[in-house]
C-alpha cells in the first residue's frame, strides 16, 4: 500500500498470483489514445485472457473532476453507483513463458510525478522485466493502407535489437513521457509503441488501429495477442469508411493522394520471430547483469 502526504492510501494492492517473468503494459485514455486504439488493445488482452485485478490507483488526488466527471448508474439491484475515472492493474496469465501486467485507465490531470512513482512501484512489486507503453496518434495515413506502428526506446541496445528509434522529441509531454523517464531512473527497460490513425476518421472504435498495435505487441514480445480475431471487425470498418469516402468526390481524391504518399514511403520491418528473439536475448542479458551486480554488492 502506498500513501499520499496526507496518510491516505493511493495505491491499493489486492491478492496477487504468482507471475512468470511479466511484462508491464500501459495505456491511458486521453490525448495520446486516438480513436481509443491503445486502451482498446489492452482491454482486448485483459478480456480474452485469464485476468485478475491486483491493484488500483485511487483517483481522488489525481483528477480534476470538473473535466473528467464521474458517472452515475443503477446496478442490477437498482442501487445507485458512481463510477470514478480509476486506473486499475490486472495480471494476465498467458500460454507463453511469461505473463502480463496490464495498467489501463484515464490519463490523470494532476500530480503526474507522484502518479508515475506509483507506476514504478507496480513494475517493481510485480517484478516486471520490461515496460511497454502503447498509444495512438492522428496522422496522414490512409485508411486503405497498413497503419504504421512506430517504436522508441532510450536504451541503445533495445534500439539496436528491436529496430526502434531513440527519443528525439523536445517539447510538452504527456504522462507516458513522465513514466518512461522514471522507469529509466529506476533501471527498468521501457519501450513505447504508437500507431498512426487517419486524421479524417478519428472516432472510436478503430479495430484496424487496435489490430495493428496488438500485432506489433505480439511480434515484439512473443506473447500471443489473438490479433487475427479482429479481422472481421476490420473488414466491416473498412467497408463503412470506403462507402463514406466514395460518396464524396473531394474525399476520394484526397485519400488517393494519401495512398500515393504512403506507397512511396513504405518501410520494411524485421520479422516477428526476429523481434521476439532479440527482445528475449536482451531481457535475459539484463537479468544476468542484475544478478552479477547483486553478487558483487
Amino acid at each position: 500500500m502506498t500513501e499520499d502526504n496526507g496518510g491516505r492510501s493511493e495505491l491499493t494492492w489486492y491478492d496477487m498470483p504468482e507471475l512468470r517473468r511479466p511484462l508491464l503494459l500501459i495505456a491511458f485514455e486521453g490525448l495520446f489514445d486516438a480513436a481509443s486504439a491503445a486502451s482498446s488493445a489492452l482491454e482486448w488482452i485483459r478480456e480474452r485472457g485469464d485476468s485478475t485485478e491486483i491493484a488500483m490507483i485511487d483517483p481522488e488526488n489525481f483528477f480534476n473532476f470538473t473535466e473528467a466527471r464521474p458517472s452515475v448508474r443503477f446496478d442490477h439491484s437498482g442501487e445507485r453507483v458512481i463510477d470514478w475515472p480509476v486506473n486499475e492493474v490486472y495480471s494476465v496469465a498467458t500460454d507463453s513463458g511469461r505473463d502480463l501486467v496490464v495498467l489501463t485507465g484515464v490519463e490523470p490531470h494532476l500530480r503526474w510525478s507522484s502518479f508515475a512513482r506509483h507506476v514504478v512501484e507496480v513494475a517493481r512489486r510485480t517484478r516486471a522485466e520490461m515496460v511497454v507503453t502503447v498509444g495512438a496518434f492522428v496522422g496522414m495515413v490512409p485508411h486503405t493502407r497498413p497503419f504504421a506502428v512506430t517504436g522508441s526506446a532510450a536504451h541503445p541496445e533495445l534500439v539496436r535489437r528491436l529496430n526502434l528509434t531513440p527519443p528525439t522529441y523536445q517539447g510538452p509531454t504527456g504522462l507516458i513521457g513522465v513514466i518512461v523517464e522514471q522507469m529509466e531512473r529506476a533501471n527498468i527497460p521501457a519501450i513505447s509503441l504508437r500507431v498512426e490513425v487517419p486524421h479524417y476518421v478519428p472516432g472510436a472504435p478503430n479495430p484496424k488501429a487496435t489490430r495493428a498495435l496488438l500485432r506489433r505487441l505480439q511480434q515484439t514480445t512473443g506473447v500471443s495477442t489473438g490479433y487475427e480475431e479482429l479481422d472481421s471487425e476490420v473488414t466491416e470498418w473498412l467497408q463503412r469508411v470506403d462507402q463514406a469516402v466514395a460518396a464524396d468526390d473531394e474525399s476520394r481524391e484526397y485519400v488517393e493522394r494519401l495512398e500515393e504518399q504512403a506507397d512511396s514511403n513504405e518501410e520494411l520491418l524485421p520479422s516477428g520471430d526476429d523481434l521476439a528473439g532479440e527482445l528475449e536475448a536482451f531481457l535475459r542479458e539484463q537479468q544476468g547483469s542484475d544478478g552479477d551486480e547483486s553478487q558483487a554488492g
